[in-house]
């Protein structure tokens, strides 16, 4: 056992070491601040569609948008009584080292001139968005991927990720600002395939049993993620958007979608679960699809009744999937989900994604007045009609499972050669050095093997 547990230190130390020289010498060659001092000011030859917003933008938005990146995805994975604690420490590692690399590689494809890059406040806001899909995809393999696969994910992830976003907004021109596809469509599958590549059969012949919502210390975290998200998620949906008029709809929506959807979740859980008591796990549950489900089509929204009804039906979905989808995946496919992304983020960000094809079909001059110019500038220009530009939100979902899906298997093969793999028993033993704590009324001193390490299903 000591000498596995040294070994995965030196493995975490090692690598931390090679990213972190690397992401230095990279920064020193090609990153630059922006040439004229300012951040919200851009030579003509780059594209500054991704920083239009950086003369008017505001302290506050950026704290908001780094603090749920932060704070609300670590403490959304705490809750898990055998995995909390650790994972956060690694959530915030993976954070430290994505932010870095979503910056360079971001930088390559948007901000390259003349052999540099020049990055502005818009271009870390840019890297939270990027950095919140490599933190949805380690929900899905948490328990299965040491710290250094990890690591590694993140900078497969981040370069798929931007190239999937760069496709999408840019040479599409789809209309994505709350990240439904980018970010948690692809997250969500990226994740999932993982998982599915890493598939531990040897667990089966341990105990597994859901122990996610055991105890005060596990609700103590869900209360507090939760509440993260509902206070900060808003403004993490509204950040990308071009103007202020389009901000407030996204953030208004995103509201109404969070409230619709917790009402349905606690409607539906009694019935499902056979509780009369509701759980926080499931609150928390509910509030992340009701946000993903806003993130296209936030902007697009023209009536609150619209954003209630799309919550009130994610908000159904969500429980549903936990009940019935999750098993599926299980045992038919080999997935193991242990945070139920598919649930919170994949099947939400579909349906918004869906919801976000029927609200540009319906997209006019009248509906949108001088909105319209900002949430589809080339339909307003009358270089797309508005079939044209529904059609390509359509395509861009198929598109993002494929890249997403495409690029998890071939990240989770790579996490599974033999130089990261461990054997079933070692990967057990690294598991529970970084993850394993004593479960609430055991003794602490207990041995990690009698602890075990539970698999949720």
């Amino acid at each position: 056992m000591p000498e596995h547990t040294a070994a995965s230190r030196l493995r975490l130390s090692g690598l931390c070491f090679v990213l972190q020289i690397l992401n230095i010498l990279l920064f020193a060659v090609f990153v630059r601040y922006s040439p004229e001092g300012s951040p919200g000011q851009c030579p003509p030859q780059l594209n500054c569609s991704r920083r239009n917003q950086d003369s008017g933008f505001q302290q506050p938005r950026f704290q908001d948008v780094h603090i749920q990146v932060l704070l609300s995805f670590g403490l959304l994975v705490a809750f898990l009584s055998r995995y909390g604690p650790g994972n956060v420490a690694i959530s915030i590692l993976v954070i430290a080292f994505a932010i870095q690399w979503a910056v360079l590689i971001q930088g390559f494809f948007y901000f390259f001139l003349n052999g540099k890059i020049y990055v502005g406040a818009q271009s870390m806001v840019s890297a939270d968005f990027c950095t919140a899909a490599v933190l949805i995809s380690i929900g899905a393999v948490l328990g299965r991927a040491n710290p250094a696969q990890m690591l590694l994910l993140a900078l497969l992830e981040v370069t798929l990720c931007t190239l999937n976003e760069y496709i999408l907004l840019s040479l599409m021109g789809v209309s994505d600002s709350g990240r439904s596809l980018t970010v948690h469509t692809f997250g969500a599958y990226f994740g999932l395939m993982v998982s599915r590549v890493l598939y531990q059969p040897h667990k089966d012949k341990r105990k597994r049993e859901e122990r996610q919502d055991v105890g005060y210390q596990t609700d103590v975290f869900a209360v507090v993620g939760t509440i993260y998200l509902w206070i900060f998620w808003p403004s993490f949906t509204s950040t990308s958007t071009v103007h202020g008029n389009t901000k407030n709809w996204a953030v208004l929506n995103t509201y109404f979608s969070l409230v619709a959807s917790t009402v349905a979740t606690l409607i539906l859980s009694p019935v499902l679960y056979e509780e009369s008591t509701p759980r926080m796990v499931q609150i928390q549950d509910a509030t992340l699809a009701g946000m993903a489900v806003m993130g296209m089509a936030g902007e697009m929204l023209v009536t609150p009744f619209g954003a209630l009804i799309a919550g009130f039906l994610v908000g159904l979905i969500s429980p549903l999937g936990f009940r019935f989808f999750t098993p599926v995946l299980y045992s038919r496919l080999k997935i193991q989900d242990t945070c139920g992304v598919h649930n919170v983020h994949g099947l939400p960000g579909i349906l918004g994604a869906l919801l976000g094809t029927l609200l540009t079909l319906l997209a006019t001059a009248d509906t949108y007045g001088d909105r319209l110019e900002l949430v589809f500038p080339l339909v307003a220009q009358g270089s797309r009609t508005v079939t044209d530009q529904a059609l390509i939100q359509l395509g861009a979902l198929p598109l993002t499972l494929l890249l997403a899906m495409l690029g998890g298997r071939i990240t989770g093969a790579i996490l599974k050669t033999k130089v990261l793999r461990c054997s079933p028993d070692e990967q057990y033993m690294e598991n529970t050095v970084f993850w394993e704590v004593a479960e609430e009324g055991r003794d602490p001193r207990a041995s990690r093997k009698e602890l075990g390490i539970s698999t949720l299903v």
